[in-house]
């Protein structure tokens, strides 16, 4: 099977089990631009990992919930697609249940800090947009 097509189930299979709808799961993936095995070096010494980009800072609390070592736990946020796409998912229900709002969360995925947040709120929504995965507001 394809990558794209292990991808793409992936992403459904993520948004139902965590109720992220499908569109923000692809925006946020064409927003990021990760690939499995990907490690990015953040300004602040922290990396992205993988399709989604997670970042390295989720690691102790990720091996912790599943009973590894963070650098088990680094591989396979790293490494596995289903694993990165469905943290992804985990991390904006997890911001969702804190803010109680989609767009919030959204913004959150990137960073608490609104110039850095809502910048790249915009950014997914746009994508979602341009892709045709949701409408324009009149």
């Amino acid at each position: 099977m394809a990558a794209s097509k292990i991808l793409a189930a992936c992403l459904m299979l993520a948004s139902q089990t965590y109720s992220i709808p499908p569109a923000v799961m692809v925006g946020i993936y064409k927003a990021e631009g990760g690939k499995v095995g990907q490690e990015v070096k953040n300004t602040n010494g922290s990396y992205d990992l993988g399709p989604m980009q997670i970042n390295t800072i989720w690691l102790p609390e990720l091996a912790e919930k599943w009973g590894v070592s963070e650098d088990t736990a680094r591989k396979w946020v790293r490494d596995d697609a289903c694993t990165n796409v469905s943290v992804s998912a985990w991390i904006l229900g997890q911001h969702i249940k804190e803010t109680k709002s989609l767009s919030q969360a959204i913004a959150y995925y990137n960073s608490r800090t609104p110039r850095h947040g809502n910048k790249y709120q915009k950014r997914v929504i746009d994508i979602m947009r341009d892709s045709g995965l949701v409408r324009s507001q009149r």
